[in-house]
């Protein structure tokens, strides 16, 4: 994988991957009860798609 396979899309604002780096880790916990999402970038899980930079379905 290279560099330009790390994408971001959407608003980057309410991912998980900013949210762990604002240690906001209440705020993931509620995010990934259910995860139906794994990130290609990092690998973080998440119920919504939108909350991932890079999602692809985790099933």
């Amino acid at each position: 994988m290279s560099e330009k396979d790390l994408v971001c899309n959407g608003e980057h604002e309410g991912h998980i991957c900013l949210l762990a780096s604002k240690a906001l880790f209440e705020e993931i916990k509620n995010l990934t009860r259910d995860p139906k999402f794994i990130c290609f970038n990092c690998g973080r899980v998440a119920d919504s798609e939108k909350n991932l930079c890079n999602p692809m379905p985790n099933k």
